[in-house]
């Protein structure tokens, strides 16, 4: 069998992209003529004209790579097209690998990692950040058809071009083919960063019923919004808005430019504060670190309250007073409840562990800001959004400054948790913001979902001392007995 390019062949790239893995769209049944064997249905849409059903081509109950048969039918059920895809494939083609489906995966997100790493070089333009390794490879066993039939490993893989399929060879693990079969664009977006407080050093802005200002205008600023999938609205590889108030923004071009009365707004601070973290966490080296695409639902909770659930993996904003979203701050404490519990399931389990957690948010949350706050009272947790709850003259949730030990424990995990962020926060001061975060994330892994500030100054102490020696070590040491932890 040859393989024969009809006219509706030019469709075959939906197909083709999916490999036949899993039927998508409204999957139906098939049509009663007769097709060729070795098919699998994979999809039945209808149009305005009639029906169109696309079969994978399969061999001993494996995909064959871009091989496909589709029928085209009017309203009437009669067939007025057919579009022949399939591969030739040899029908002594031995289908057991040699190769184990870890190894191929191995391979082919290293070949995915060095031509992104190529591509980093050769555009200068794009961030600066080193490139990511790839990760999250699924393999699955597919035959390549024609004059160099084979048996593959398929591998999906996620890197910083976005999503590839590789081939990789399941008899001699040979690296065939890699390609992006995603769409990774850049958009544009409007942010504050971090908030209106620190960028323009005023504790006097109100939030004023969410009502544009000229003053808040003044802290705005544009952004370029990296990693977006393509699919015109604010998912890519690190975010994904998965509901909001008001809908999800959606715009073809990716241009996402609002003003902060429009709920829309927020949605782009959460995808593009969150991408902007991630793409720090890559640089620092870590590359499992919640490298996930984090579910966000924005301004659905009306009370003043922001909260990361983990029972399903989401991030809700909520939208009293100052619609915390506007506030980065927020939006990255919030974050960072998912990356401890993306390293440590089941991460908070007693209360110095929640304690812990909440420390750690706040750390990570001044820490994120001290690139864009020109030193503007960096220790200060959440400027902006406490304006709508204190007093003033200064606006603050918490500090990480705050001086206090477990002499100081109260038993309430926010109020504790201010003794762990001063402990952080004395790390950062002493090894500096890179090394300092670096000792913090490595520490996380040993954490125990039911930790106390002992143990978990002690794991810290510990990947201090593994990734830079003693000296460091002790200096780490010395922060957490500041803090009468250790």
């Amino acid at each position: 069998m040859t393989k024969r390019k009809a006219v509706a062949a030019v469709a075959a790239g939906v197909l083709a992209a999916g490999l036949g893995l899993s039927a998508t769209g409204s999957a139906g049944a098939a049509p009663a003529e007769a097709v060729p064997a070795n098919l699998k249905l994979v999809k039945t849409k209808n149009s305005l004209l009639g029906q169109h059903v696309w079969y994978q081509q399969t061999f001993k109950g494996l995909p064959v790579v871009n091989g496909y048969y589709a029928k085209h039918l009017d309203k009437s059920g009669k067939v007025v097209q057919v579009a022949d895809g399939r591969d030739a494939v040899p029908a002594s083609l031995d289908v057991s690998a040699k190769v184990p489906s870890a190894t191929a995966t191995k391979s082919a997100n290293a070949a995915v990692t060095a031509r992104a790493a190529r591509n980093r070089i050769a555009q200068p333009n794009k961030s600066v950040a080193p490139t990511p390794a790839a990760t999250q490879g699924a393999a699955q066993l597919a035959v390549v058809g024609g004059p160099n039939a084979r048996l593959v490993w398929n591998v999906t893989s996620r890197s910083a071009e976005g999503v590839t399929r590789s081939l990789v060879d399941a008899k001699n693990g040979a690296v065939v083919e890699s390609k992006v079969i995603s769409d990774n664009v850049d958009g544009k977006g409007s942010v504050f960063d971090p908030n209106p407080v620190v960028t323009l050093k005023n504790e006097n802005l109100t939030d004023q019923n969410d009502k544009n200002q000229n003053d808040l205008f003044l802290a705005q600023k544009n952004v370029i919004l990296r990693n977006l999938d393509g699919s015109g609205k604010l998912n890519g590889a690190y975010v994904n808005i998965a509901e909001a108030k008001g809908g999800v923004a959606q715009n073809k071009n990716n241009t996402f430019v609002y003003q902060r009365a429009n709920d829309k707004f927020e949605q782009v601070m959460a995808y593009y504060q969150v991408n902007q973290t991630q793409e720090y966490i890559h640089s620092l080296g870590f590359t499992e670190v919640n490298n996930e695409s984090q579910d966000f639902s924005i301004n659905t909770f009306d009370g003043d309250n922001s909260f990361y659930d983990p029972s399903v993996d989401v991030i809700t904003m909520g939208e009293g007073g100052v619609d915390d979203a506007e506030d980065a701050e927020v939006i990255w404490h919030e974050y960072g409840h998912a990356i401890q519990d993306d390293v440590v399931p089941g991460f908070g389990e007693s209360l110095q562990a929640g304690s812990i957690g909440e420390g750690f948010g706040d750390y990570w949350a001044v820490q994120q800001s001290m690139p864009v706050s020109k030193n503007y009272d960096i220790p200060c947790v959440m400027d902006w959004d406490a304006t709508s709850y204190t007093d003033g003259p200064k606006h603050c949730l918490r500090r990480t400054d705050t001086g206090k030990t477990t002499d100081d424990i109260v038993g309430e995990v926010h109020d504790d948790g201010e003794i762990w962020s001063n402990a952080l926060w004395d790390i950062q001061k002493a090894l500096g913001r890179t090394k300092a975060n670096k000792v913090i994330l490595q520490g996380t892994f040993f954490y125990a979902p039911d930790t106390s500030f002992a143990d978990a100054a002690r794991v810290t102490v510990q990947a201090a001392r593994l990734l830079y020696g003693k000296a460091t070590a002790d200096q780490v040491t010395t922060a957490f007995k500041a803090r009468k932890i250790l």
